[in-house]
């Protein structure tokens, strides 16, 4: 019997995912398929219900269903009970397990640009997805995470769960050529206009700075980054690596990352640069 997959959300048609599994299935020779399913908020348990009965082996979850999923299923990974949010969902045979992802594959996607895990890491931003990722980072190693929120209070409850250090965005500009490697979670890169989440001014040349946005390729973010001569990455990989994660839950295999890094970005308009 054929499998499939999808991707929930709303919107929906937006997505890339159908295009990256679907090409991994076609890669790996798996004959199983990958839909868009467009689901608005109160109609979520009973598309799940409807996906359950047409044996849906295993699917994604985007906005704006990622918290309001979780009590719909089964069981779920120390990844998403940590996020109280979930992106991926894998049926076992048994039980529809659900798990997060994101912040795992934000890391991946760092660690391919050789990050010690000695590093010193500034956090920007204490919303879901600097969640994800400051919990990732602790799970793979990385004991020098500072983080800094407009919001300072969310920074110090962050940085409490997680076992970093919270400072304000004033002080994290003042410190800045501490840090060799710079996350940016928040939304700011999503506007319009040159506006940062924190001035570049004192950055130093060679520090990995990221955004975890992939559209567009290059924010005002990390335009000002490389005009300082930094290393800069965008989200893609972290879009690529969060569903190669969720690829080898489905299926075991290890899909080609660093080829599908390349189709997305070129999907996007980019020009593929491999470092």
């Amino acid at each position: 019997m054929k499998k499939w997959y999808a991707v929930i959300g709303d919107p929906i048609s937006h997505s890339l995912s159908p295009f990256m599994h679907e090409s991994w299935f076609d890669e790996y020779d798996i004959d199983a398929a990958y839909l868009p399913i467009h689901v608005e908020p109160s109609q979520l348990e009973k598309s799940f219900e409807a996906m359950k009965t047409l044996g849906i082996s295993g699917f994604n979850i985007t906005l704006p269903h990622k918290q309001s999923i979780v009590p719909l299923l089964g069981k779920l990974e120390e990844s998403a009970m940590q996020m109280n949010a979930v992106n991926t969902v894998n049926f076992d045979g048994t039980h529809y397990l659900g798990s997060n992802t994101d912040g795992d594959g934000f890391v991946r996607s760092m660690l391919a640009h050789s990050v010690g895990k000695a590093s010193k890491v500034l956090l920007i931003g204490a919303g879901g997805a600097a969640r994800g990722i400051a919990c990732a980072l602790k799970r793979a190693g990385f004991t020098d995470v500072t983080i800094t929120n407009r919001t300072f209070r969310r920074a110090e409850e962050l940085a409490a769960e997680t076992g970093g250090t919270a400072v304000t965005l004033i002080e994290s500009e003042e410190r800045l050529a501490e840090f060799g490697v710079l996350i940016q979670t928040t939304s700011v890169g999503l506007a319009t206009g040159e506006a940062l989440p924190i001035s570049l001014e004192r950055v130093k040349a060679g520090t990995l700075v990221a955004d975890i946005i992939y559209n567009p390729l290059e924010t005002p973010f990390l335009k000002k980054a490389e005009e300082k001569n930094c290393i800069t990455l965008n989200g893609v990989g972290m879009f690529v690596y969060q569903g190669a994660i969720a690829f080898e839950k489905w299926t075991g295999i290890q899909p080609n990352t660093e080829k599908m890094i390349q189709l997305i970005t070129e999907k996007l308009g980019g020009t593929y640069v491999n470092d």
